[in-house]
């Protein structure tokens, strides 16, 4: 067994990195009838992939001489790390990159016996057949010029990450900001009902209302804006003057959070965009509809 400089153990984390993007890639493309740059980050780079080869071969190192011993190291490993990744990723940006909370035997959506499987296959394949011509190429490279090539691939790499962090928090405000105005407007829904003296069948709809995305609570709220108006025309008595106020108070609320709910969909810079571009499976279990909802004008926006 060979033993690996700290510039070696880089150039292989980065090579599995990009193996992970082009596996990635390729797959969510066909899937997709389209290219697709999946990952975290802009570049073709996976680190999730790249962290999970490294740590399958580290944890397999004592069972090179025991396939058995070697799939179930991977098994666990890989699992262990893909739980703490998704559980820290879901928790700093309310998003989850991959969920498997459709597939049978998941815990909590972050992991599944199905990709548990596949991870200790991927183990074994990995170290008996990827990672020698690896170490191989690697050995061949004169080591002044390895050190470069990970240098420049770690300031890329770093940079990148960086600013795809900064989008992934610019990404959850936004969401933050629009579930807000999205809660403000159901509140104001509520508070219409009970001026125009809803009926029961009506109070009954009102149930679902927070499933509803912006667009068809927006229209919802303005239909009963225009029932008050009608109703203010045909009998101008209807409501006593504190309630008009009330009225033209909720109207400008409504406009300005019209306009706010639009500003925030224009907010996403090209980062943003693309992070949900290039994750097609991403869902958040906090901001559901509304992050639904902003995925639909993401998309309609590229025409997909």
């Amino acid at each position: 067994m060979h033993i690996y400089s700290m510039i070696q153990w880089l150039f292989i984390f980065y090579t599995y990195c990009f193996l992970g993007w082009c596996f990635e890639s390729a797959n969510v493309s066909i899937r997709s009838r389209q290219f697709i740059n999946r990952g975290f980050i802009r570049g073709p780079f996976l680190p999730l992939y790249g962290s999970g080869a490294t740590m399958m071969y580290i944890v397999s190192l004592p069972f090179q001489d025991n396939v058995i011993l070697t799939y179930i190291a991977g098994c666990i490993g890989a699992t262990a790390l893909e739980f703490v990744v998704g559980v820290i990723m879901d928790t700093l940006f309310d998003v989850r990159y991959w969920d498997y909370s459709k597939r049978k035997f998941n815990y909590k959506g972050h992991i599944c016996l199905r990709s548990t499987i596949v991870w200790g296959f991927l183990t074994i394949f990995m170290t008996k057949v990827i990672h020698q011509p690896i170490e191989a190429f690697m050995l061949s490279i004169p080591p002044n010029i390895l050190g470069y090539v990970t240098f420049i691939l770690t300031i890329y790499i770093a940079g990148d990450f960086a600013l795809s962090f900064k989008a992934a928090l610019d990404l959850r405000d936004v969401l933050a900001k629009m579930q807000r105005v999205k809660e403000e407007m159901e509140r104001m829904q509520r508070r219409l009902d009970v001026i125009i003296a809803i009926n029961n069948e009506e109070k009954e709809q009102k149930r679902q209302v927070r499933e509803l995305k912006m667009d068809e609570l927006a229209d919802s709220l303005a239909q009963r804006f225009s029932s008050i108006k009608e109703t203010i025309q045909n009998k101008p008595g209807a409501y006593v003057s504190n309630v008009l106020d009330e009225i033209a108070e909720l109207r400008a609320r409504y406009n300005l959070y019209m306009e706010n709910r639009k500003n925030y969909k224009e907010m996403l810079d090209f980062y943003e965009r693309d992070m949900i571009i290039n994750n097609p499976d991403m869902v958040s279990s906090k901001f559901k509809v509304t992050f639904e909802e902003l995925k639909n004008v993401v998309m309609e926006k590229i025409g997909r």
